[in-house]
């Protein structure tokens, strides 16, 4: 059978590149844009000024791009590119093919579900095994294919510590990332505070109106809380419709006004159900770890116990743990 390759022509190579929704774009080793399809043109006017590739995406990716364009091999990753129409945080699986004109090929595709992630995932878990069998029988390559399989397993690695509904760390990783926090307070001192988030009348939303709104009030509120801490902040899915985040160097205080924060954000970021808008909120507890004292778990309780304070209190608010 004659290969799809060979039987297209430039001209019909340009004419699918045109119809595509994939992201297509040429760039110099330095990522400088050369030329690229028209879903790439679309996305670029949203940032006129980029002369080169890093510029198109959001500061807190450029290093990864840089490394990518370092690296001179085939690469894949998943990248943020910023906020859709909806206001929603998009990711888009990304590739870097090199050409053998010192030019590179970048491929981005939108991943729009948690079952486009699984699906990474489960790609990157067969290359890793087809890889290591590659590497076993041709001992020549090896170390060309072992530096492919350690990127590899370090993208399916990375991809299995984030929750695939909310793209947050899941709870395997706050917890670790937690306990490693605490593991830094008790050698160099300092105050350190942790904030448990609970969706309100969470059971009520999937009751009512079924579990595809519910996962959309939790994209909901993720997106929330992740774009309205401060840098140095980490938040994660602890479980179900909890959440938990990490404040290094805060206090108790300094906490608590955060925490009011996000309950005013939640609040007014309604959700679009069909026709009408759903109101949620959210009920936080506030705790401040205790050197000597307290363990990654008291701290936890402590902090879980302030938030059923807050609900206990009528809900959409904030409380500290004594």
């Amino acid at each position: 059978m004659e290969q799809l390759s060979d039987l297209i022509s430039a001209n019909h190579f340009g004419e699918i590149l045109k119809q595509i929704r994939t992201m297509v774009a040429l760039v110099g080793r330095d990522g400088s844009l050369v030329s690229w399809n028209p879903a790439f043109g679309d996305y670029k006017e949203k940032s006129l000024q980029a002369g080169n590739l890093q510029e198109c995406f959001p500061e807190k990716e450029r290093t990864k791009i840089d490394d990518a364009l370092k690296a001179n091999q085939r690469d894949h990753f998943v990248a943020e590119l910023g906020i859709d129409d909806e206001e929603k945080t998009v990711f888009y699986n990304c590739s870097l093919i090199p050409l053998d004109n010192e030019r590179l090929i970048f491929i981005a595709e939108r991943l729009d579900s948690d079952t486009s992630l699984q699906e990474i995932v489960q790609r990157l878990n067969r290359q890793v095994k087809m890889f290591q069998v590659e590497s076993e029988s041709a001992k020549k390559i090896a170390r060309n294919k072992q530096a492919e399989v350690d990127a590899i397993v370090a993208q399916a690695d990375e991809l299995s510590n984030m929750d695939v509904l909310t793209f947050l760390p899941n709870r395997r990783l706050i917890i670790k990332a937690l306990k490693d926090e605490i593991s830094r307070v008790e050698r160099y001192t300092g105050p350190f505070s942790i904030s448990v988030v609970d969706v309100d009348h969470f059971k009520k939303v999937n009751d009512i109106y079924g579990n595809l709104v519910g996962d959309e009030v939790l994209k909901h509120v993720a997106y929330q809380l992740r774009d309205h801490i401060r840098h140095p902040d980490l938040v994660g899915r602890y479980g179900g419709e909890e959440f938990l985040i990490l404040l290094p160097s805060t206090n108790a205080g300094e906490a608590a006004e955060q925490a009011a924060r996000l309950c005013k954000f939640v609040r007014e970021a309604q959700v679009q159900v069909n026709a009408q808008l759903l109101k949620v909120t959210v009920s936080i507890g506030v705790a401040q770890y205790m050197p000597g004292i307290d363990t990654w778990d008291t701290l936890l309780n402590r902090a879980d116990a302030a938030m059923y304070e807050a609900k206990n209190k009528g809900r959409d608010r904030w409380a500290v743990a004594k």
